[in-house]
């Protein structure tokens, strides 16, 4: 008894120390002051001023288009990677998905600076192709670690099946296989797309003079020194994020019951 008490203060602790600033960085997004040390009333004033902005509407249509754009190319390519991987012989299978794991265990500093040095080699002028290619690169092993499990559940008698009954292998992947992953496709195309809406680190070091995102845009401005708007901009994108987060999980704990 005591041992659950103790694990669940813990727990709060830790969940407080977490989300406490977050939750007063929402709060202050309506305080009508500019003050963070006292509350002036109840404001949307903030939200207003963000949506009027040129630089934040930039920005939001840049974090948009390159988040759909990257999770879209992403999803078909991890997708058709992750059925090539599931064919391979089991040391081959092995040995790439070592391969696999290691932009995810790599710090993103690590990939966002090796990817520039990429594109400066090749010529490549930064901006936004350079951008778009690096949320691409470090999008697609997320992709093929959601798509691998439903392949794993998958028969492998069914693709077999449907070549017997007279399907060409494109038909029957289009009717046998695709709709068996498709839960694992589109549970990675959600995380692909929540990973590239709030990316800061790689998008900052490949990306080129016009061509910015949300992260990149509210670290500029927290330089000139912390606005309200930047607490607006940054309780919506938390909400944004959160939402995703939620469906995916959703999605997840799904396809595992």
């Amino acid at each position: 008894m005591v041992k659950n008490i103790i694990s669940r203060i813990y727990l709060f602790i830790i969940l407080l120390f977490l989300y406490a600033p977050i939750v007063i960085l929402m709060i202050f997004s309506f305080n009508d002051s500019k003050s963070r040390a006292k509350w002036n009333g109840f404001t949307l004033k903030w939200y207003e001023s963000l949506f009027s902005d040129p630089d934040i509407k930039k920005a939001l249509y840049y974090t948009i288009i390159i988040a759909i754009l990257s999770s879209i190319i992403s999803t078909i390519i991890g997708t058709l990677a992750a059925i090539g991987i599931h064919n391979m012989q089991k040391w081959k299978k092995i040995f790439i998905m070592n391969v696999t794991y290691l932009p995810i265990l790599n710090p993103d500093i690590v990939t966002g600076i090796s990817l520039m040095i990429l594109f400066i080699f090749v010529n490549l002028k930064l901006g936004f192709t350079t951008m778009l290619l690096a949320h691409i690169t470090f999008n697609i092993p997320y992709v093929i670690l959601s798509v691998m499990p439903k392949l794993k559940q998958l028969n492998k008698h069914l693709y077999e099946a449907a070549l017997d009954l007279g399907a060409t292998p494109l038909y029957a992947f289009y009717k046998v296989i695709l709709p068996e992953i498709m839960p694992g496709v589109i549970t990675g195309a959600l995380l692909a797309f929540t990973l590239s809406l709030d990316d800061f680190v790689i998008s900052f070091f490949n990306t080129g003079s016009g061509v910015t995102n949300l992260s990149i845009t509210i670290y500029s401005m927290a330089r000139r020194g912390v606005e309200p708007t930047i607490n607006a901009l940054s309780t919506l994108m938390f909400i944004v994020v959160l939402i995703l987060l939620f469906i995916v999980n959703k999605r997840t704990s799904k396809d595992t019951n």
